[in-house]
C-alpha cells in the first residue's frame, strides 16, 4: 500500500495542505512562482505550512537523509510525468545556423499533425524560436479553452516562459527585427495572459525525437 503523502501549497491560487497530487496540482499549474512540497507526514507537513517556504523551499529535509524531498516547479515536469501525455501538442525550430533564418512549429503530438507553423524568420536562435513556438501554443490552446500539456525540447525556453523573459546574446539591430518584434509580443502575451497548462521538457534521451522535429540533424 502506498504511503500517504502531504502536498503544502505556500504559494498558489488556494494555499493549503493537500493529500493528492491532483489537488496540488490545480493549485499551482501555470501559476506563477507557485511554491509548494511533498511531505511524508501530517505534522511535518502542517509544521512547514506555518513556517513558511523560506524555511523549506529548496532544502532537504531530515527523515531524507540529506536528499531532498520531492519539490515541483509548476513549468517543469514533474518527477510523475514520467510517460508521454499524447494529447498534447509538442514544438521544435528548425534552423539554418544559429544564428540564422528560423522557423518552428506544433504538432499533434499523437498524429503527428501540424497544428500551426510560423517562419521562416530571417535571424534569430534556436531557444528564441522554441520560446515563441511554446508561447504561440499557449495562446492557440487559451483560444480553444484547452488545458493540454505543451513538450518543448529546450529547457532554456521553457525557464523563459515561466520567468517571461529571455536571457539571450543576440543583439538588437536591423537583421534580427522582426524576430526581437516578435520576442516582445510574446513576452507581453505571458505577462498579460494566464495558462494552466503543463509546459514539460520532451525527454530526448528516454523518447526519441520530439513529434514535431524537422528532421534536419
Amino acid at each position: 500500500m502506498a504511503k500517504q503523502k502531504y502536498y503544502v501549497v505556500w504559494t498558489g491560487r488556494k494555499p493549503g495542505i493537500y493529500t493528492n497530487w491532483e489537488d496540488c496540482k490545480a493549485q499551482t499549474d501555470g501559476f506563477n512562482q507557485a511554491k509548494f512540497k511533498v511531505f511524508t507526514s501530517r505534522e511535518q507537513a502542517q509544521k512547514a505550512y506555518r513556517e513558511g517556504w523560506q524555511q523549506y523551499w529548496g532544502k532537504a529535509n531530515k527523515q531524507s537523509k540529506g536528499k531532498p524531498e520531492s519539490q515541483y516547479d509548476s513549468n517543469l515536469s514533474s518527477p510523475y510525468e514520467t510517460d508521454i501525455d499524447y494529447d498534447s501538442i509538442s514544438v521544435d525550430v528548425g534552423t539554418h545556423g544559429n544564428p540564422g533564418p528560423v522557423e518552428y512549429q506544433g504538432v499533434d503530438t499523437r498524429t503527428g499533425k501540424v497544428i500551426f507553423s510560423y517562419g521562416p524568420i530571417g535571424k534569430g536562435t534556436n531557444n528564441l524560436g522554441e520560446f515563441l513556438a511554446i508561447v504561440h501554443a499557449l495562446a492557440y490552446l487559451q483560444k480553444l479553452g484547452s488545458n493540454k500539456t505543451v513538450y518543448s525540447d529546450s529547457e532554456n525556453a521553457i525557464k523563459w516562459v515561466k520567468r517571461k523573459a529571455v536571457s539571450t546574446t543576440l543583439k538588437r539591430d536591423a537583421s534580427t527585427e522582426e524576430i526581437w518584434r516578435l520576442i516582445d509580443r510574446a513576452v507581453y502575451w505571458l505577462k498579460n495572459n494566464s495558462y494552466r497548462n503543463k509546459v514539460l521538457k520532451w525527454n530526448t534521451k528516454k523518447w526519441g525525437e520530439i513529434k514535431a522535429d524537422y528532421g534536419r540533424k
